[in-house]
């Protein structure tokens, strides 16, 4: 008897061994980000604003980054920094960018497009582990195999699918395939599987757009509507620019445009466990679950749609666009960017908290300065150079050119030069209608997709435009009467006139 009673312990020791080693691997490594003060206030109708001393921030070290930006030329568009509720930093660096415009935020997109999914989950309209294919039915889908039919919702928004994707290393390429096609959810469906979902994470745009389609199709609303309706309208959020593909369904997995302050809002809605104002905006367990590790992604840990640091979550997009949110520091940081990594600042801000819990002696020279180095970051436009507006503007004025095929699927192009201070390009671009305003007069014009213009004449047959989104980039119009080229980013596209 005593020989068996041993061997049962022994046995029950190796049982909870085991257990204790199960809970290991299942249980994430560590606990998501918790909230560690309670709210006076909700920046619904805009924020409070502080001196950083009085948050426990040097303001000395705060001029000395803004000016460290400037001497590296770092491509910052703008920085805002939210401590204990109240921005003590808002700061514009690179004209034409100066906060008086949404900006596109690229894929921290992502992020608010997997909230949204978190909401309709806590209203009851659609259900996380429920195959994505039952709420995209009358689709005759390609490679459709176990694999596919086992796709949950909750595995697009933790980029754990498994359908073959270029991943980090390639998304842009993946995204272009996608849209190369007329109806973009369908080739995103449409992939390959290289992999059983939820086993290993790839970076993959197609599949966020999916949610979109998901939602739209469950809510009868589209993911913009629908963020108007339940996210940014209880924040005070209204001006938004997001567009949709040539189905309607609104850009899954980039090229939502918001003001920075605003963007800050959805970082404070995410401290604040989901709650805005007294409003469980976001459920709680959405907003713990999307901001903790469950799997790894390269360096960092990815969560639903957040990417999840030791001390730290985020929302990220190429170029610099970051809704940083740090718990522990009661802090929130923005930046909007074209062309820099968030690494290259934040042991700066990091640095700056001298205390995170008490105020800091005031220090009314540290502000001075601080507020003089913020009155000259944003310097005047440089002139553009080039000549008069030669005669081909009026000869080619009204002409429609008809491309050849190309990855951005520009398919026609129609100029008007009728205005001496404003070109007016009306044209299609991955299967949409839009329309370019670009200041002949040196200054930007803004137009409906967010995205801001200026051109002049290089030569009697060359025009070129600076096109700022994301960063600037430069477009050149090789025009005569019965052809336009245009050469951007690598590529050279041939159009030709419509009807000669």
């Amino acid at each position: 008897m005593r020989i068996k009673h041993i061997i049962i312990v022994v046995v029950g020791l190796i049982v909870l061994a085991l257990m204790a080693v199960l809970v290991v691997r299942l249980v994430p490594k560590q606990d998501p980000p918790v909230q560690v003060f309670t709210p006076t206030y909700y920046p619904t109708n805009g924020w409070q604003t502080n001196t950083p001393e009085e948050q426990g921030v040097d303001s000395l070290k705060l001029a000395k980054l803004l000016k460290t930006i400037q001497k590296n030329n770092l491509q910052v568009n703008s920085l805002i920094f939210v401590r204990n509720g109240v921005v003590i930093l808002d700061a514009y660096f690179y004209n034409p960018y100066d906060g008086t415009f949404p900006h596109d935020m690229a894929s921290v997109t992502k992020s608010i497009m997997t909230t949204l999914i978190g909401i309709a989950a806590g209203q009851g309209k659609i259900q996380l582990d429920q195959p994505i294919l039952s709420y995209l039915p009358n689709r005759t889908i390609a490679n459709l195999d176990s694999n596919k039919e086992q796709i949950t919702v909750r595995h697009l928004t933790g980029m754990v699918n498994g359908f073959e994707s270029g991943c980090m290393a390639d998304d842009m390429g993946t995204l272009n395939q996608m849209r190369s096609n007329p109806d973009w959810i369908q080739a995103a469906l449409d992939r390959k599987m290289v992999g059983e979902p939820g086993k290993k994470f790839c970076y993959d745009s197609p599949g966020m757009h999916l949610l979109s389609a998901i939602l739209q199709e469950s809510t009868g609303m589209t993911a913009l509507e629908f963020a108007q309706k339940y996210l940014f309208e209880p924040m005070g959020i209204h001006d938004v620019i997001w567009e949709s593909d040539p189905q309607g369904y609104t850009h899954g997995w980039g090229d939502i445009h918001l003001y920075p302050q605003d963007a800050a809002k959805i970082g404070y809605l995410f401290l604040n466990n989901g709650v805005w104002d007294g409003q469980q905006v976001v459920p709680a367990d959405w907003v713990a679950q999307a901001v903790m590790p469950h799997v790894r992604a390269g360096a960092d840990d990815y969560g639903y749609g957040w990417w999840v640091e030791k001390n730290s979550f985020g929302a990220m997009g190429r170029g610099g666009q970051n809704i940083v949110v740090i718990p522990s520091q009661n802090a929130i940081v923005v930046t909007t960017g074209g062309g820099f990594d968030y690494d290259q600042i934040a042991p700066s801000l990091t640095s700056a908290v001298s205390d995170p819990v008490n105020p800091l002696p005031p220090n009314p020279q540290g502000v001075a300065q601080l507020e003089e180095v913020l009155r000259n970051l944003v310097k005047d436009l440089p002139a553009l150079p080039g000549i008069d507006t030669p005669r081909t503007a009026q000869e080619i004025s009204g002409n429609t050119y008809i491309f050849e095929t190309n990855p951005v699927m520009l398919k026609w192009a129609r100029i008007n030069f009728t205005d001496p201070t404003e070109m007016v390009m009306d044209l299609n671009l991955f299967g949409a209608n839009t329309t370019w305003r670009i200041g002949l007069d040196g200054q930007y014009r803004y137009s409906p997709d967010g995205s801001l213009q200026r051109g002049y004449w290089k030569d009697a047959q060359t025009f070129m435009v600076e096109v700022f989104d994301v960063g600037l980039d430069t477009r050149q119009f090789t025009l005569t009467t019965n052809q336009m080229v245009v050469e951007a980013s690598g590529m050279k596209i041939l159009g030709t006139l419509e009807n000669p």
